[in-house]
């Protein structure tokens, strides 16, 4: 009886070796950089780890179908190195001796994969599933829709441009005004003539001129 067992137990191990190695059918590989990610606070990868790994790709295996009976000793790992890199596969519950298609893995990985990640404390580019594609977060929507903020920059620019107009209107006008009061007080102060070719200034109507070649010559002839 316990040599039956133990037949039995061997066999099963041989089998599911024969499951799990690299490049195998359905299997997948897994490269974990915890010190990256983590840093002075990283945690040393152990049996543990290994048990919460499983843990976890049965529990994706179960939620991605409410019908799955995967157990954690379904979920097999192997070649597993010091630099965190291993592959695993997991077997059906029913048979126990073949494994879970690929594609089932993969979407119930990627469905699952932030609980995984946060599991680990690590993310997609430091918890690889090198087969698996990289799951993208949803893109964050603003709270005020694109289109409002559009019509309130275009807004802004034409309220702009029409104070730019306002303001270089009213400083035209206004340096126009100067220049035309500036010539016609010059025009006011400096008034010369031409007369016979010599120029002279304006006669004072008001105040009268005198000529300065009379004025001597009535002194001259002026009687003492």
């Amino acid at each position: 009886m316990l040599r039956a067992l133990l037949l039995l137990v061997s066999v099963v191990a041989i089998a599911h070796a024969e499951l799990c190695k690299p490049d195998a059918q359905n299997a997948f590989k897994v490269r974990i950089s915890i010190k990256t990610a983590l840093g002075d606070n990283a945690y040393a990868w152990d049996a543990n780890e290994e048990y919460l790994f499983r843990a976890m790709v049965a529990f994706a295996m179960r939620r991605y179908s409410s019908k799955s009976t995967t157990q954690i000793s379904n979920v097999l790992l192997c070649n597993v190195t010091d630099r965190v890199s291993f592959w695993f596969v997991v077997t059906d519950s029913s048979k126990n001796v073949t494994t879970v298609p690929g594609s089932e893995v993969e979407a119930a990985i990627r469905m699952n994969r932030n609980r995984i990640n946060n599991a680990f404390l690590l993310s997609d580019k430091t918890l690889q599933f090198l087969k698996i594609t990289s799951t993208l977060s949803p893109p964050v929507e603003p709270s005020t829709p694109v289109w409002i903020i559009v019509f309130g920059v275009v807004l802004c620019l034409i309220v702009a441009g029409i104070v730019f107009l306002i303001v270089s209107g009213i400083q035209k006008h206004k340096k126009k005004n100067k220049e035309s009061t500036e010539r016609e007080n010059l025009e006011e102060k400096v008034e010369v003539t031409l007369e016979n070719g010599i120029p002279c200034e304006a006669l004072d109507l008001k105040a009268g001129h005198i000529n300065g070649v009379f004025a001597a010559e009535d002194e001259r002839f002026t009687s003492l």
